[in-house]
């Protein structure tokens, strides 16, 4: 399946207003390599196999596979993990057709706001919110597979 999202950087946590949905996420990853990450996930009561192929030039496209399994698998895998937990409230918020998901960060990224936004294709159009601020699209820093070996703020 191929994923194609856009993320930007948000500052001001006044896209909390409009969420319709938040969810605490632990996640890490079994393998972090910059062409293929395989990540577990536990998000909410449920739990998440997820492999990441490698980005194109764009940063916007990639490679996705994703299985749900038990919360408890989750638990077990996320012992096995690479160093570099991550945990964070998801928001869903709606803008037009789409739902933007935000993502704050909390533990070593406390105070970073990532935004992504899923599209059907690269070059669809898109309501832009206000407290949307710059993109980061294919900037590795901000891919969380690299964000598990990092702290923010990042230099």
């Amino acid at each position: 399946m191929l994923e194609i999202e856009r993320k930007f950087l948000v500052t001001s946590d006044i896209f909390k207003k409009k969420a319709e949905k938040s969810t605490h996420i632990i996640q890490g990853y079994l393998n972090s390599h910059p062409e293929r990450a395989v990540r577990v996930r536990i998000k909410g009561d449920k739990g998440y196999l997820t492999i990441k192929g490698k980005s194109n030039t764009t940063g916007t496209s990639r490679f996705e596979w994703e299985k749900e399994i038990d919360k408890e698998e989750a638990e077990k895998l996320l012992l096995l993990c690479e160093e570099g937990i991550i945990e964070k409230i998801r928001y869903e918020i709606p803008s037009g057709i789409h739902i933007i998901e935000v993502d704050e960060f909390l533990g070593k990224h406390k105070g970073l706001f990532l935004a992504e936004i899923e599209l059907q294709d690269e070059n669809e159009m898109f309501s832009k919110p206000y407290w949307l601020e710059k993109e980061v699209t294919g900037d590795p820093r901000y891919y969380n597979s690299q964000l598990s070996k990092s702290t923010y703020p990042m230099l």
